[in-house]
């Protein structure tokens, strides 16, 4: 499956956003789906997760109740809404896809990868 983000941008601290992941050649609802996020000179890591089947749902500590995954299978898009933004959220935004598997938090556990796309948040 290939994915491509987009809705990256500069906001304040505080304000919201909402990022994006178009998914195409292959059964999107046969995909759980999984947000990670990378900043400049760190490791990538795990942001949320929706799982293919049932929809459930995970998030990393430093989003839970900030950030909401979301999925619309009929689009074959998954969504990011990010809400009061905090400066140490920026980071290029990968979006990737696993195959009838579970959500993990290991990025060797997604099987393709979209190119990313940057947020930036200022204070």
């Amino acid at each position: 499956v290939q994915l491509v983000e987009s809705g990256g941008e500069l906001v304040q601290a505080g304000g919201s956003l909402s990022v994006s992941c178009a998914a195409s050649g292959g059964t999107f609802s046969d995909y759980s789906m999984g947000w990670f996020r990378q900043a400049p000179g760190k490791e990538r890591e795990f942001v949320a997760g929706i799982r293919w089947s049932g929809f459930r749902t995970s998030y990393a500590e430093s989003v839970e109740g900030r950030f909401t995954i979301s999925r619309d299978n009929a689009k074959n898009t998954v969504y990011l809404q990010m809400n009061n933004l905090k400066p140490e959220d920026t980071a290029v935004y990968f979006c990737a896809a696993e195959f009838r598997g579970a959500v993990t938090t290991r990025v060797s556990g997604y099987d393709s990868w979209g190119q990313g796309t940057q947020v930036t948040v200022s204070s």
